[in-house]
């Protein structure tokens, strides 16, 4: 046997799996407990995949000729699957440091915004920002990103609403894509707000008849690859009407559906994702009770984001009317000018805290069930042979200390 390995973690206290069966997320009784085993190692292959994962003795006899690049010990330790943060806006110009002052005196979110504030002040800044400038912007928070743990995010644009600046910002995620360790599932949100001087229906024209043809042409030449279709379905913004065509044409262009809805009013999103077979529906905290069962009948994942509630001072997301109702509940930072969070073990301590989840749920939101929101629970989200080798190791017995 030659060695053909590039890492041997062994003898790890616990080496949370979070599922063992190829489940490609967890949903209902399989949340109550997740996969673990005691005392194991895992060992991955020089191709990033997960080669082996067992008992640490069984490892051992298996891999006993081979030679590692690397080797570290976990005694005492816990190994888990990287964390997926499945929303966030990382790539704009523009510190919005101002409008905290204006949410403590009670400003709404729509009162800055229609206040000139919010996604207007940051889609001025960004389209005045060179693509170097975006880049090494993004690059630092991405670096703050992995350092808490995440492995794989979703970037959005949406801070250009132009053709023009809206593809400067996929390029700039593009280019982390393939340059930077970091999983990115890369989402066009063009959709983000009615850019200045048009209306909804305007706006909603301009990207079916002009953006979304011209990311299918750049995405057939291998210039930029987009996973994702967003859009900010809300009063005042993109309407049930304008948020489905769009939505719609992206999906007929092969871009899967995961976009903003029922975050500020209820506008019957949830039920509108379900019945186009979107992938993820982000915020809710205003859904319905009949959006809910709608979501978890066409397994349509929920992307609870906690610290937006928190910032805005919203109701929080019915987590756990969700869970008892069977949605797939996905966790994720909503980092963005308005909300600086880079860490999803933050985001699950404010889900177990504020959403009343628990830690296991928390987990698995924050895992295999974000990888599923992205499309991606195939290859990432829990530590099976065969997957992305991400994992992280933390300097305690239990996972649980990750998120307490």
């Amino acid at each position: 046997m030659g060695g053909g390995h590039r890492l041997l973690l062994e003898n790890a206290r616990q080496v949370v799996l979070v599922c063992a069966r190829g489940e490609r997320f967890l949903a209902r009784d399989a949340l109550r407990s997740l996969a673990v085993l005691e005392g194991a190692s895992l060992v991955v292959g020089t191709d990033g995949f997960i080669k082996a994962v067992g008992p640490a003795d069984a490892i051992q006899k298996q891999f006993s000729e081979e030679t590692f690049e690397e080797r570290i010990d976990c005694s005492g330790k816990c190994i888990l699957p990287g964390l997926v943060d499945a929303h966030s806006h990382p790539v704009w110009a523009g510190e919005r440091v101002h409008e905290f002052a204006m949410k403590l005196a009670g400003a709404t979110y729509m009162d800055i915004h229609q206040a000139g504030g919010g996604i207007n002040f940051t889609v001025e800044r960004t389209r005045q920002a060179s693509e170097d400038e975006l880049f090494s912007s993004f690059q630092q928070r991405l670096q703050c990103m992995m350092r808490a743990g995440t492995t794989l995010v979703e970037c959005k644009s949406g801070y250009g609403l132009d053709l023009e600046t809206e593809l400067k910002m996929l390029r700039v995620i593009e280019r982390a894509r393939r340059e930077l360790d970091i999983g990115i599932s890369a989402t066009y949100c063009g959709a983000h707000s009615v850019p200045k001087g048009k209306t909804a229906k305007e706006a909603a024209d301009d990207i079916v008849n002009n953006h979304i043809p011209k990311l299918k042409e750049l995405g057939r030449n291998g210039e930029i690859h987009v996973d994702n279709i967003d859009v900010f379905c809300e009063k005042g913004v993109f309407d049930l009407d304008s948020t489905r065509r769009i939505l719609q044409s992206g999906k007929d262009t092969g871009l899967q559906i995961n976009f903003h809805g029922d975050e500020l009013h209820p506008m019957k999103a949830a039920e509108l994702g379900a019945e186009l077979g979107a992938q993820a529906i982000s915020h809710l905290e205003e859904v319905s009770d009949e959006g809910i069962a709608a979501m978890a009948t066409a397994r349509c994942s929920a992307v609870l984001l906690p610290t937006t509630a928190y910032m805005l001072r919203l109701k929080q997301p019915r987590a756990r009317k969700m869970l008892e109702e069977g949605v797939i509940v996905a966790l994720g930072s909503d980092f963005n000018p308005n909300a600086y969070c880079f860490s999803m073990p933050m985001v699950m301590h404010l889900a177990c805290v504020n959403m009343r989840m628990s830690m296991p749920e928390a987990l698995a939101a924050a895992t295999i069930n974000a990888a599923y929101a992205l499309g991606k629970s195939h290859s990432h989200g829990s530590l099976e042979v065969g997957k992305q080798g991400d994992l992280i190791i933390i300097n305690s017995s239990r996972p649980h200390a990750l998120c307490s």
